[in-house]
């Protein structure tokens, strides 16, 4: 949803209706995810991708007609339809989208929280009697929620969402024979965290920001990590460790970076770092100094399955020399294991859908 604020808010800027079209459930060789949408107005106006190219024309179509009845639509393309090779989806798989005219109140709520970089669940009602159909409710992680799919279905989706809010996946829910929700996880932006501000780190701050990470770069010692050696960095704390990580929020869509090679840096971070959610965690350095952090850490009460999550040497092993080369190899490692984990909660959501009661 990121992807095309711009877009809808411009259009809302303006006037005029707009439809959101959002992926609820693919099988098979869908090209994109669970979450995925497509914004669309009256006057042939699109952002976003429901399936890269494959069913847009369709989707459009049918948001059109929704925008002029005000009613949303459940859609279904698979490769055993027609509609499947008439839409384009020839290519094989299956994927269901809900199209639903936007709230502009509620839009609102929605586009804080994303712009806030806050977790919460995006609950829409996709299938029940015309009169709630398409309802939305907003579930923050502070407990609180804003919207409603109706006072029957709120403790019942209160609970469901609390589960999805602390698993991260998306997916369908059944609340009774006709009723059905669809409950999206929303998450923070990938950000990579980077403690030292050395040569290899100004190479991996760019090519992280060049792949769409927020970067936070931790260094007190100011010759290092400053504004002149890093005008890119999103953020650039000059504190050390544990003040430093007293002003970041990790979360499971957080990377960590050590490159200090200074115990007095690494260690502390590496402390916190470890005990975190975070999807990364990696401390450059060969294999003896790794050797040596691994027991200096574990005399200070870290445990071995908690050592266990940490990369190092790090980076992919691509024979890197250059800085430039090994900023290459962690970003790589890096994004292996983010997409490891996007495709188990990929397969989560594939087995999202379930019965309440």
């Amino acid at each position: 949803m990121r992807d095309i604020l711009s877009d809808v808010d411009r259009w809302q800027k303006a006037g005029g209706a707009i439809a959101l079209a959002t992926v609820i459930q693919t099988w098979g060789s869908s090209p994109r995810r669970v979450g995925s949408k497509m914004a669309l107005t009256l006057d042939g106006k699109i952002t976003g991708s429901v399936s890269g190219g494959c069913v847009e024309n369709a989707v459009f179509e049918a948001g059109v007609e929704s925008l002029k009845t005000k009613q949303p639509q459940l859609l279904h393309f698979g490769i055993t339809d027609e509609t499947a090779w008439q839409a384009g989806l020839a290519c094989g798989g299956s994927i269901d989208i809900f199209v639903n005219p936007l709230d502009m109140e509620f839009y609102q709520s929605l586009h804080s929280t994303l712009t806030n970089e806050s977790q919460a669940v995006h609950v829409t009602l996709i299938r029940g009697p015309g009169e709630i159909l398409g309802r939305e409710m907003l579930i923050l992680e502070d407990g609180d929620n804003i919207g409603s799919i109706g006072n029957e279905w709120k403790d019942a989706v209160l609970k469901i969402g609390e589960e999805t809010l602390a698993q991260g996946i998306s997916g369908r829910v059944m609340l009774s024979e006709s009723v059905e929700v669809f409950l999206e996880a929303i998450l923070p932006p990938p950000t990579l965290i980077i403690v030292g501000g050395v040569h290899i780190a100004v190479s991996l701050t760019s090519i992280a920001k060049t792949l769409g990470y927020r970067t936070i770069l931790v260094d007190p010692r100011k010759a290092w990590g400053n504004a002149g050696r890093f005008p890119h960095v999103d953020q650039l704390i000059q504190a050390w460790p544990e003040e430093a990580f007293g002003q970041i929020k990790i979360n499971r869509s957080t990377a960590i970076a050590m490159l200090t090679h200074d115990p007095k840096l690494d260690d502390p971070a590496l402390k916190i770092a470890l005990s975190s959610s975070a999807f990364y965690v990696g401390a450059l350095g060969s294999k003896s100094t790794h050797a040596a952090r691994r027991a200096r850490l574990l005399d200070d009460g870290l445990s071995v399955a908690q050592l266990s999550g940490l990369r190092a040497p790090i980076g992919l092993d691509i024979g890197a020399q250059l800085p430039e080369e090994i900023a290459l190899a962690i970003m790589a490692e890096v994004v292996e294991a983010h997409r490891k984990q996007n495709q188990l909660s990929a397969e989560g959501e594939a087995h999202a859908v379930s019965n309440y009661e």
